[in-house]
């Protein structure tokens, strides 16, 4: 049973109560993310989301993971390019000690200087992190090859000397015009009761937002250099190609994700069992789809040996010139319709899952998911379809490149 109310303030709620389970994941969130920022506040919703997590009115830091502990529940919270989101999973009958937590650090954070002086450290030591994982600061700067210095360009981390410089305000502020109700989604997944998640999400969230709109929209121009490559005393190469495809709106996003798994999606895609399997080139090779609002990419990656970079990079532009070529076959077609089918169908098992589905849906489609009606959207795809996009978007010119490794010499074609 669901349920979808959007209140006068703008907030919308969502409910899929799910019989014969015993526990429930609330979710609040916001349309706040990296792409939204700019070079001066680049970081700033990441850091709130660590942030609100470090005291307030109510309860300190400690109160609020011990109270959530002594409660047998689990809170998290994570930042994207477009959204962040605050969530938690119990049992059902801790569902309203779930909300009422969410709230209040939602609303009654203290964002106290000194706490936050604190947290600075906390979040220079994760973009440290990033910087010595390879993979993850290739991807990065993948999305700057594509996108440029702006918009989702940007990472999520945010530089350093931004996180140095904040301050309360520049938080409260941030706060203050992204925080608003008709940009917020309240997402609740499990076995509850729908008039008492009514209830309770009036109480503790509706009541308590004041009236405010935000119609600001990111930087979504493509304005990148295409290739950078940083140097790096590491043993392999990194190595990350993206190519531009469609928007989260388009028709044609279905036949490009059976077209990404095919690709490069899986264990069994043509990617995987050539480089890997066939040539031995690399232990990790995939491609993924990142499709935002205003337009998409499919970037893929690899790591291979520092001596083999030359020979894996030009595989990887053989491989795609050779599918834009031939195209799908029907036994490929058919495989990568069952995986969109089978990984839907298991996520309707996960209230964590199911509770980020809809409130995905609900902020950046503004549409209410259909899960009978997706079903029927993939079974409608035909190959042609696919083999259209393939023709289409798999294309060398359009090529931007990052890569990371001790070559003196970037790859380059």
């Amino acid at each position: 049973m669901k349920y979808y109310k959007k209140y006068d303030n703008g907030l919308r709620l969502f409910v899929n109560k799910i019989e014969g389970l015993f526990s429930v994941s609330c979710g609040i969130m916001v349309n706040a993310g990296s792409a939204y920022e700019n070079n001066e506040n680049n970081g700033i919703s990441h850091f709130i989301e660590h942030c609100m997590f470090k005291g307030t009115k109510n309860r300190t830091a400690f109160e609020i993971s011990d109270y959530i502990d002594r409660i047998g529940a689990q809170i998290n919270a994570y930042t994207s390019k477009e959204c962040t989101c605050y969530y938690t999973k119990s049992i059902s009958e801790h569902f309203q000690d779930c909300i009422e937590v969410l709230s209040d650090i939602f609303f009654n954070s203290n964002f106290d200087q000194v706490e936050l002086d604190k947290e600075k450290g906390v979040v220079i030591e994760e973009i440290n992190m990033c910087e010595d994982t390879p993979e993850e600061l290739c991807l990065d700067l993948l999305a700057e090859s594509y996108f440029g210095e702006n918009g989702l360009g940007q990472t999520i981390l945010g530089p350093i000397k931004n996180i140095e410089k904040f301050k309360r305000t520049d938080l409260i502020d941030y706060i203050y015009e992204r925080y608003t109700p008709d940009n917020v989604v309240v997402s609740i997944a499990g076995n509850v009761d729908i008039e008492m998640a009514k209830q309770v999400v009036g109480e503790y969230f509706t009541e308590k937002f004041v009236k405010r709109t935000n119609f600001s929209l990111y930087d979504n121009s493509v304005s990148g250099c295409k290739k950078i490559y940083r140097k790096k005393d590491i043993e392999q190469m990194h190595i990350g190609l993206s190519l531009p495809t469609v928007n989260v709106f388009d028709e044609r996003k279905d036949s490009l994700t059976i077209a990404n798994i095919i690709f490069g999606g899986g264990m069994s895609s043509r990617l995987f069992q050539k480089i890997r399997e066939e040539m031995g080139l690399c232990y990790s090779i995939y491609s993924y789809l990142s499709l935002y609002n205003p337009c998409g990419v499919m970037e893929i990656y690899a790591g291979v040996n520092n001596e083999s970079r030359e020979k894996a990079f030009f595989e990887i532009l053989k491989q795609i010139k050779k599918f834009s070529k031939t195209g799908v076959t029907e036994s490929e077609f058919l495989r990568g319709k069952e995986q969109i089918k089978s990984s839907l169908i298991m996520g309707q098992e996960s209230t964590s899952s199911q509770m980020l589905l809809f409130a995905r849906t609900l902020l950046l489609l503004n549409e209410e998911f259909d899960f009978e009606k997706r079903i029927e959207q993939i079974d409608n795809i035909k190959i042609d379809q696919v083999n259209e996009v393939v023709s289409q978007f798999f294309n060398v010119e359009d090529l931007s490149i990052a890569t990371v490794g001790k070559s003196d010499k970037p790859l380059s074609f």
